[in-house]
């Protein structure tokens, strides 16, 4: 098996920090891309799509659990025996879900199979990310996923649930960590550096980060953000 050149030490500091600025360049391409996305349009959803998850039927609103943000990866389903590789290597690349939900935003996988199958897949794995079944598949459907694999973005305002994202094929590659993830929404990571329009959720850099056993606990009710501020904390 050939291998990348040797060189001196100073010969490959050179050449890093050659690579290092094209590196800068891209993350400061993704931060304008980011910039744009919160700047992005949505459309309302209409429909009352049906899941069911571990304590019976639920509706799309349920998903976001009291949150204002909503992340829905659909996961392609063609029977237990059929796992799709290719969305179990995303799933397995996802992080703590602690630090989306610090920043009110939730994340679900949602497929076509029936609840039956997907729990066993789900415990075999050693997931512990929610996961619904939407067996007449029109949610995939009306949602570009088709048959296939994809993930959208909501928002929710009170009662109104609002699709402003949407994402496939090497477009999931990149994904896992809560600052890619963050970077789709229409909040983005909610602080004071991003390029955000006037009366967004922003806050000092870094303040918020935390171990994911040291967040504040948070209320169970799903009508919380009514009445309190998740980003800022604040009645």
């Amino acid at each position: 098996m050939d291998r990348p050149q040797v060189v001196p030490a100073e010969e490959w500091r050179a050449a890093l920090a050659a690579l290092r600025d094209k590196e800068k360049q891209l993350t400061r391409a993704l931060d304008g891309l980011a910039a744009e996305r919160r700047r992005m349009p949505m459309v309302r959803v209409d429909r009352n799509y049906r899941f069911v998850g571990p304590d019976g039927p639920v509706g799309l609103p349920d998903l976001f659990e009291g949150r204002r943000q909503l992340i829905v990866y659909c996961f392609m389903w063609h029977g237990a025996d059929h796992v799709c590789s290719g969305c179990a290597m995303f799933t397995d690349n996802i992080g703590h879900l602690a630090h989306l939900h610090a920043r009110d935003t939730s994340l679900a996988l949602v497929s076509r199979g029936p609840l039956a199958e997907i729990q066993p897949v789900r415990e075999r794995m050693g997931w512990s990310i929610p996961w619904y079944s939407c067996p007449d598949g029109d949610f995939s459907g009306d949602m570009d996923a088709g048959d296939g694999f994809g993930l959208n973005v909501f928002l929710r305002d009170g009662a109104d649930v609002y699709r402003s994202y949407f994402t496939t094929d090497r477009g999931v590659e990149r994904l896992g960590s809560g600052w890619t993830f963050l970077d789709l929404t229409p909040y983005g990571r909610q602080e004071t550096w991003e390029d955000s329009p006037d009366g967004w959720p922003q806050g000092q850099p870094y303040a918020w980060w935390r171990l994911h056993d040291e967040y504040p606990a948070e209320p169970s009710s799903p009508s919380r953000t009514a009445d309190t501020d998740p980003v800022r904390g604040r009645k």
